[in-house]
């Protein structure tokens, strides 16, 4: 396989896979972009709308509006940040985290009925694959150019910023 066939492969599947999820998740009757952010927040746990916004690449209107949607909906809260008077933080309810483990178990289950349909040479395959894929993301700076360190709430001063 050639350089620009793998790129190519793996657009493609990280393309239907996005759409099978949207489609099988319903996005957690949310918008997308909802979506995106309570996913994030279950990931992480309570974010500033910045960070939220560097961790999703979403501008902070959109973030914004999204939040104070999902406010309305009872699926977050946002309220002062202790650590910076100047902005606020968005923390799950419990109706947000809810929703957050029904989207979790049902992109699960969809993805057990997915691999299911392969042998079991194939996804075994396929898991050793994931996992090593993983890791060269999870080492590559465009991949994590936004995301703190572990443990960290914010990105460090002079941290690439994605647009």
């Amino acid at each position: 396989m050639t350089e620009s066939t793998a790129g190519a492969l793996l657009r493609e599947v990280a393309r239907l896979y996005t759409r099978a999820q949207r489609v099988v998740a319903d996005c957690c009757r949310t918008t997308s972009t909802q979506c995106h952010l309570l996913t994030e927040l279950g990931r992480s746990g309570p974010l500033s709308l910045s960070e939220l916004g560097l961790r999703v690449s979403l501008e902070k209107s959109w973030v914004s509006r999204a939040v104070e949607a999902m406010v309305a909906r009872g699926l977050v809260t946002k309220a002062p940040n202790p650590s910076d008077a100047r902005s606020w933080l968005v923390t799950l309810t419990a109706e947000g985290e809810r929703t957050v483990h029904e989207l979790n178990q049902t992109l699960d289950e969809h993805a057990q009925q997915l691999l299911a349909s392969l042998s079991e040479r194939d996804r075994a395959a396929v898991e050793t694959s994931l996992l090593t894929l993983l890791k060269a993301l999870r080492d590559d700076p465009a991949a994590t150019c936004c995301l703190p360190p572990a443990g960290r709430q914010e990105p460090l001063p002079g941290s690439p910023t994605c647009r």
